[in-house]
């Protein structure tokens, strides 16, 4: 254990003045307090970071001592479940044991050394969170995606990232199979599965057979930890570098803030194991003592998941806005959720329609976050804070959040600009370390004192920021600059309208006019065209300023989506000015 941390145990033990009784001894209740507090100072940028920190060792290990002393309810740590009613709930304790054996997977039969790097690609198997822990205690550097890359997705990933291993289900084997030998680096394929493979390693079979003693190694703070590859809205993906403490620490606040977690809490996060906001999850509930919930969901499905929240006592639940907006469809009042006490939504924008058809059917708020791949938790609407319908809060602790202009001078409130973090003369510690072998990228992304995050919006006088969108997705259209978000919302709002994107297109007279492409509801498919579209553009104008509506409109089937889900309005936006 770091010094830091036995000096805190010890301290926390001598000053504590309230017991409970555990296994017919007193032991102090203030102990977990004290320790998360602790973390969350750090995390807030009013404690130094530590020289030394490992997540595995310096957090999981240690409330698997704290829960054998008695110090936390007997909730479980991690809690799996699947349609099939299959369950894996583990302790802290039996999290240890099991990352452990995990751990001596990866260093023995993958002969992986502290830095190197292996692909963790896999669906919400126990397995993503088993190996993630695994990864933290050889210091191997984990690069997770999701389970719908393809060939040439996985590809460029392995050749870009230079990633030794890989660790995935039956389904992904065969592509990797197909791009291997195009990918030097890769020495060793790790399968999830009950069956065997010719050229794999069957993970399941080795953990089995796995010790379960390993010494964790020691990782300095500003060691890597992850590296994630960003969404590709614009351009190639690019590689994120985050250490073991800007995420292992830098979500302890966010989750005790806007998340709200204690550690009697139960969080339920159906974001995909590829994206960051599973990552998100794992450092914000555990530091806090709290039970990460997963359902398996092979694919997105509202009865499900309102069906899950009606029988398990999940307290705390995160989804995306598309989801959300799915769940509002439904009749909710058929379900009781009884232990669903927070909401939490982000990875998007959120329309305001959909928030507000939530807290009317359900009591409860939708709080929304804002961050990115490079980033922890940048703005926020933490529990007990007022809600702005449309905005996605204030600057989240330790981030001094502004909107500069593009030479990083700060613009008034309700002026538009640059979304950006202060950087200067402090860097952030729950920032990433950098754009990896992309230093031209790495600059660029600065501008004076700030990161400038690619994101337009506006704060008003009150500190809350309000989104616009992406910087080239900004309309300019007759001297007016509409934000496509704002479009998509009143769009949202119509009931004939599942999902939308909102781009520029071309025009003669005004430069580039809104043009909205629509994903229609099932009930609206067989309506006139012509008629909804005069009726879509006449809720606009009626929702938001008569200007900003869609001056074109195309119904189609799907709108193109990066492999982590988000919309490619870059796209469509070329095959507009490209007509």
């Amino acid at each position: 254990m770091r010094p830091w941390l036995k000096v805190l145990i010890l301290q926390a033990l001598k000053s504590s003045r309230g017991f409970c009784r555990s296994h017919g001894q007193l032991v102090p209740l203030s102990v977990p307090q004290k320790i998360v507090a602790t973390w969350e100072a750090i995390s807030l940028g009013r404690q130094p970071v530590p020289e030394y920190f490992n997540f595995a060792h310096d957090v999981l290990d240690v409330w698997s001592q704290l829960e054998k002393a008695g110090h936390r309810p007997p909730n479980p740590a991690f809690w799996w479940v699947n349609d099939m009613g299959a369950e894996v709930k583990w302790s802290f304790e039996e999290l240890g044991k099991q990352s452990r054996k995990a751990a001596n997977v990866l260093r023995g039969a993958c002969s992986l050394q502290p830095g190197d790097r292996i692909m963790l690609v896999l669906p919400r198997l126990p397995e993503w969170w088993l190996v993630s822990v695994a990864c933290m205690r050889t210091g191997a550097v984990m690069i997770p995606g999701i389970s719908q890359l393809t060939e040439k997705d996985l590809k460029y990933r392995l050749q870009v990232s230079r990633a030794k291993s890989i660790i995935t289900s039956d389904s992904l084997a065969v592509r990797v199979d197909a791009i291997s030998a195009d990918c030097p680096s890769l020495q060793t394929k790790l399968l999830v599965s009950d069956h065997s493979r010719s050229g794999w390693l069957n993970f399941r079979e080795l953990l089995r057979e796995a010790p379960a003693e390993h010494n964790c190694v020691r990782t300095k703070s500003r060691d890597p930890l992850a590296i994630y590859f960003t969404s590709g809205t614009t351009g190639a993906p690019k590689m994120v570098e985050h250490s073991q403490c800007s995420y292992g620490l830098g979500f302890v606040a966010s989750g005790r803030q806007w998340m709200a977690l204690t550690k009697s809490d139960i969080f339920w996060n159906t974001t995909d194991t590829g994206w960051v906001k599973a990552a998100w999850t794992l450092f914000s509930a555990w530091p806090n003592g709290s039970c990460i919930f997963v359902h398996e969901l092979p694919r997105v499905d509202a009865k499900v998941i309102l069906n899950t929240l009606s029988t398990f006592p999940i307290t705390t639940l995160c989804c995306v806005p598309t989801i959300f907006r799915l769940l509002v469809q439904e009749d909710l009042t058929r379900h009781q959720f009884q232990s669903l006490r927070h909401c939490l939504t982000g990875g998007e924008a959120l329309n305001p329609d959909v928030r507000e058809k939530w807290k009317h059917q359900t009591g409860l708020e939708l709080h929304e976050g804002y961050g990115q791949s490079e980033t922890v938790v940048i703005c926020a609407n933490p529990k007990g804070m007022e809600i702005k319908s449309g905005s996605m809060g204030k600057a989240s602790p330790p981030y001094d959040v502004q909107i500069v202009d593009d030479r990083g001078s700060i613009l008034p409130p309700g002026e538009e600009g640059n979304v950006a973090v202060r950087i200067r003369p402090a860097r952030p510690f729950c920032f990433f370390n950098c754009y990896l072998d992309n230093p031209e990228k790495t600059a660029a992304s600065e501008q004076g004192d700030f990161y400038i995050t690619g994101d337009r919006a506006h704060m008003d006088k009150d500190g809350y920021f309000w989104f616009m969108g992406r910087n080239d997705d900004v309309i300019n259209s007759s001297s007016y600059r509409i934000g496509p978000v704002e479009v998509e919302s009143a769009l949202a709002e119509h009931p004939a309208v599942l999902e939308s994107a909102v781009v520029s297109s071309p025009d003669p007279i005004r430069g580039e006019v809104v043009k909205a492409f629509i994903v229609l509801s099932p009930t609206y498919s067989s309506h006139d065209p012509e008629a909804l579209t005069r009726e879509l553009q006449e809720h606009v104008k009626r929702v938001t300023a008569p200007y900003k509506y869609p001056r074109k409109v195309a119904f189609v089937s799907e709108l193109p989506k990066t492999v982590s889900g988000k919309i490619q309005r870059s796209k469509l936006r070329s095959q507009e000015w490209e007509k």
